[in-house]
């Protein structure tokens, strides 16, 4: 396998609850999976191509929960990779050069059997995980917003966390309110509005999650 390793930031949403039932062994909150992430990359390398500085992105659609397969997935990335930084960066989000079940891109590449035309647009991201803030937006295609979770009483920011000793994304999140809207692309996403987003820094390699 060619050796890769990024550092960096990601952003998510989905469909679900706040805290995503995925990270608990639950089924998905209304049956279905739909997801939009964005990727900040601060430092990272493919072989010998670097990939410091870039940001990409993906769209998520599965008729039930991500294990049960059948899933679509359209990545994009931002235009200012070359022809192997894009290379490489469809290499890794789709899963190749990595061990079995070794990072969460394997998972999603093994479970998105329909995989569509990458799109190639400015990908760019604002996250604040201290505040459980944020902004990712894949030009022409989604937009999303996080925002700390409300108190369910008061209204105030309500801040929880997830971690994951043993992930194969992150191990510890900020979870935060998300919605995304679709405007472009293949997958429109229907159901992402005051739903589950997270928000954390990756440290990943085709080995697996790198333990802080």
């Amino acid at each position: 396998m060619t050796t890769w390793e990024i550092k960096g930031e990601e952003l998510a949403n989905c469909n679900c609850n706040f805290g995503c039932p995925c990270q608990f062994g639950v089924l998905p909150t209304h049956g279905t999976c739909e997801a939009a992430v964005v990727y900040k990359i601060d430092k990272g390398h493919y072989g010998n191509t670097s990939l410091d500085g870039l940001t990409a992105a993906a769209v998520y659609k599965w008729p039930g929960a991500i294990h049960e397969g059948n899933g679509h997935v359209q990545l994009i990335i931002d235009p200012k990779a070359d022809a192997d930084q894009r290379a490489a960066l469809e290499a890794i989000m789709t899963g190749e050069d990595t061990v079995e079940m070794a990072t969460m891109w394997f998972v999603f590449g093994a479970m998105s059997p329909h995989k569509h035309e990458t799109i190639y647009a400015p990908v760019s991201l604002d996250l604040n995980i201290e505040d459980r803030t944020g902004k990712g937006i894949a030009k022409g295609v989604f937009d999303i917003a996080a925002e700390p979770i409300p108190n369910i009483v008061t209204g105030e920011p309500h801040r929880i966390g997830i971690a994951l000793p043993h992930g194969f994304e992150f191990g510890f999140a900020e979870m935060a309110k998300g919605q995304t809207k679709t405007t472009g692309g293949d997958l429109q996403l229907t159901n992402n509005s005051g739903t589950h987003a997270h928000m954390a820094s990756l440290h990943l390699t085709g080995e697996g999650r790198v333990a802080a």
